[in-house]
């Protein structure tokens, strides 16, 4: 048994001298270069586990206010809420499935890579042993016996000791490399494994999602249902909607001093700043020419406008509407577009600021864009936002996604156009529209 184990130690340490003789490359290590952890994933979990506990805190609310009947705006607003939060652990999973997917490719390459130095390993192993057998290897015995001396005997040991680690290295190496495969291995398998879990998790969310959507739809019919509440809600609604007229056209006029008076401010500065240049080198300078935002204009018709959403079928036109209910109608301020979805774009029908991004109970989410005093686009019942107050938006540049919240039975984008402080209707300004009403 020893003189088996002293052969082995003498093969292997043949094939790890062989091949540091024969000058070939050690193989080298690919460096951890990965674009996805899994402490990556596990943020995004933790992610999850606050809108779940958000989910169900509104979900409690839900539930005392449906004990109280008198307040279904309330209701809506809840679902409205609810369904953001849905929606976005909905992106949550869908980025975890695609940190997911990058973690699996990157572990099977490297688990490729060593399978490949496992099986070079061995492989060389192997064929240095067969060489061996082919030329008749010197005995670990021979070695010792042909010592001359107690010196050389003892330096015949320290090189056989030598071959000996060297074996136990080579050893120690392919049972590392052995090891690694196998953990590589099962952290494949269980990447697999969570990845389709979160993918089921997903299926979930969207029948979730599903749900409270046809919930909020159940929840404004069954108020229209009502009439007395449904008057109600449509008196308190237009009274809300003339004073959030006012408030936008006042945001919109501020915005415009504000930006007269930066415009000034900026001449002024550029023109001591010009005179003080030409006082130094003695001549005067050409005045450079104000830069101002430019608005794409492609497609635009009069004044400028472009249809804010791909579709151009307007379900309900500005003015008075019949809402199906006597002492029910309403003064519509805008137009409602439809045949669009819960993830169609709503764009800026014309370049300008932010002065709104918001959420309310009639309007749902909904922005609104200035174009200059007293010129106003707005976009309601949002599924989502996409800018921010403040922001300058290019025109086709995407505001929103259009949705079902606030006040709405369906999906459709609420469009309006406010000209020097009035409500104009877009329909004068917005061409091939499809009469849907």
């Amino acid at each position: 048994m020893k003189q088996k184990r002293v052969l082995r130690a003498l093969l292997a340490a043949a094939c790890l001298i062989a091949l540091l003789l024969s000058g070939a490359a050690p193989l080298s290590v690919v460096p951890d270069a990965r674009a996805v952890t899994q402490a990556e994933i596990d943020a995004k979990k933790q992610e999850k586990k606050g809108l779940e506990a958000q989910k169900a805190e509104l979900q409690a609310q839900l539930k005392a206010l449906q004990r109280d009947k008198s307040d279904a705006l309330a209701q809506k607003e809840n679902l409205d809420t609810q369904i953001a939060v849905i929606r976005s652990e909905i992106a949550n999973t869908e980025e975890q499935i695609t940190q997911y997917e990058q973690l699996i490719e990157q572990t099977r390459q490297e688990l490729a890579e060593t399978q490949q130095r496992h099986e070079e390993q061995y492989e060389l192993f192997c064929a240095r042993v067969r060489a061996m057998e082919e030329r008749g290897t010197v005995s670990y015995w021979s070695v010792l016996f042909r010592s001359t001396s107690f010196s050389d005997l003892l330096a015949s040991m320290d090189f056989i000791n030598e071959i000996m680690e060297s074996d136990q290295r080579v050893i120690e190496d392919l049972q590392a490399t052995e090891a690694q495969l196998a953990e590589e291995q099962q952290a494949l398998e269980e990447q697999l494994a969570e990845q389709e879990a979160v993918r089921e998790e997903l299926s979930a969310r969207n029948r979730e999602l599903n749900d409270q959507l046809e919930a909020a739809r159940q929840l404004i019919s069954s108020l229209a249902a009502d009439e007395e509440e449904y008057k109600r809600l449509v008196a308190e609604k237009e009274a809300a909607a003339e004073r959030e007229q006012q408030e936008i056209v006042r945001l919109s006029r501020e915005l415009a001093e504000q930006q007269a008076r930066e415009a000034a401010e900026r001449a002024a500065r550029e023109a001591a700043e010009r005179a003080q240049r030409e006082q130094q080198q003695g001549q005067p300078q050409e005045t450079p020419q104000q830069q101002t935002p430019q608005q794409q204009d492609t497609g635009a018709a009069l004044g400028g406008y472009i249809w804010p959403c791909s579709s151009h079928y307007v379900t309900s036109p500005l003015g008075a509407r019949y809402t199906g209910i006597a002492g029910a109608s309403t003064n519509h301020a805008g137009i409602d577009i439809g045949r669009v979805g819960y993830d169609t774009q709503a764009v800026a029908a014309k370049a300008g600021t932010v002065i709104i991004s918001d959420y309310n109970k009639y309007r749902g989410n909904y922005v609104v864009v200035s174009h200059g005093s007293g010129n106003t686009t707005t976009y309601q019942h949002l599924s989502k936002r996409s800018v921010s107050v403040g922001d300058y938006v290019q025109q086709g540049q995407v505001v929103g996604i259009t949705g079902s919240t606030g006040v709405s039975s369906g999906p459709h984008l609420h469009f309006e156009i406010t000209e020097n402080g009035e409500i104009v209707n877009p329909l004068n300004y917005l061409t091939n529209y499809i009469k849907g009403w």
